[in-house]
């Protein structure tokens, strides 16, 4: 029995060793910050800095035309990321980009309705409260589960009263290492023929993806965090249904369609349609090069082993005297919250950050709803990836319990 044990165990050491070794990073920090932005792995940056050597060298028009073949490929390789076809996949400067440009697809007006649910991302939950601000649209939150997470039968029950034109929902949200149930909510707006976005943000690069299981019109995703690709690029996947409708962005840009007669245009066939046709190609090249990164480790791995360092980080902490865990719900991502009661968490990150150890920090503000109820000022955030090690994840622990200490 030990002898068939140990051959994957020694497995995955020798893996961690080699992830560690192309990650540059790794020998500065204890990087648990992989929610706000991963360590690029070298292949990564180098694919970015050869880009910008060459443009320097040749020119940026010129460089994007030799590079043309490898440019595009990397909607191939976002594409096999989410199990998508290519032509639907548009490249955007982040998520957030993506998801406006995806919400200004529809022509709301004053009685429709948005539902979304108590626990999506900010920048979203102020996009919808300027769009009912400016059009009268409003915008419903679902109930949660007991237990924690979009309640499906809630979003149900929403549009079965309302004038519903999209459902939005955020799969990882950034305040709280809940994972939503987002395949239960996607069987109810297909049963309702209602479209339906899916904020990926936190997901890719962390838990494998497959949109036609979600049943999405829409998925936004940057590749900053677990993807571990670099700032300033992300993607949003646009469905068939979505582009045979005729979805398009309010304003569309000559990437994504054609003057064809004075008053008159012609959208690209495909998800191009979202795109803007000024593209930082050094990060386009450098985000393919991350999704091939991760789909060679793994996206079953990754989730088991970053669901697995951060569980064994919450137990590390979580009877800690002043510390609460906030993390909710039934399936817990690699996202670890912690409130310390009588301090402020960007105190303890700051503790963390002269111990070399990378975290951050969540305001109330950040889950207005969720946070906002449970009274909690600001927590600290610790977002484990495949490439930390149990010992950092458990020396990180020890700090705290030092600082916990100290507080008591």
């Amino acid at each position: 029995m030990t002898g068939n044990t140990a051959a994957p165990r020694e497995g995955i050491d020798q893996s961690v060793a080699r992830w560690r070794a192309e990650t540059p990073g790794c020998a500065q920090r204890i990087h648990l910050n992989n929610a706000g932005a991963g360590l690029m792995p070298e292949s990564v940056v180098q694919a970015i800095k050869r880009h910008v050597d060459l443009e320097a060298t040749i020119g940026g028009y010129e460089a994007a035309a030799q590079m043309e073949p490898e440019i595009e490929g990397t909607y191939d390789s976002v594409a096999a990321l989410i199990n998508a076809r290519r032509d639907n996949i548009a490249l955007a400067s982040s998520a957030t980009g993506a998801f406006v440009r995806a919400l200004s697809s529809f022509d709301f007006a004053p009685g429709d309705a948005i539902v979304t649910t108590r626990n999506d991302y900010p920048s979203y939950q102020i996009s919808l409260l300027a769009l009912a601000k400016r059009q009268g649209v409003q915008i419903l939150h679902a109930d949660d589960l007991p237990e924690g997470g979009v309640d499906a039968d809630s979003v149900r029950r929403l549009l079965q009263r309302s004038r519903c034109r999209l459902v939005t929902v955020s799969w990882i949200p950034t305040h709280n290492g809940l994972v939503q149930d987002v395949e239960a909510v996607g069987a109810v707006c297909e049963e309702f023929g209602v479209p339906y976005h899916v904020d990926a943000c936190q997901v890719v690069g962390q838990l494998p993806i497959d949109v036609r299981r979600l049943r999405c019109d829409y998925l936004s995703a940057t590749a900053r965090k677990f993807l571990r690709g670099p700032r300033g690029i992300g993607f949003l996947f646009a469905s068939d249904r979505a582009l045979n409708r005729g979805d398009h962005p309010l304003y569309v840009d000559m990437r994504g369609a054609k003057w064809v007669a004075p008053e008159a245009y012609e959208l690209d066939p495909t998800a191009r349609r979202y795109e803007e046709w000024e593209l930082p190609h050094a990060l386009v090249l450098g985000l393919r090069t991350a999704a091939d990164y991760a789909i060679q480790v793994g996206l079953h791995i990754a989730q088991d082993r970053s669901a697995t360092l951060a569980a064994r980080f919450r137990g590390a902490v979580g009877q800690l005297p002043g510390v609460r865990v906030l993390d909710t719900g039934t399936s817990q991502s690699a996202i670890v919250t912690l409130e310390f009661a009588g301090r402020h968490a960007s105190d303890i990150s700051a503790a963390l950050s002269e111990r070399r150890v990378n975290t951050s920090v969540t305001l109330q503000w950040y889950g207005l709803l969720d946070l906002g109820e449970r009274h909690v000022e600001s927590a600290l955030r610790v977002s484990p990836h495949y490439y930390n090690t149990e010992d950092e994840v458990l020396e990180a622990a020890g700090f705290l319990r030092d600082l916990a200490h100290d507080l008591d």
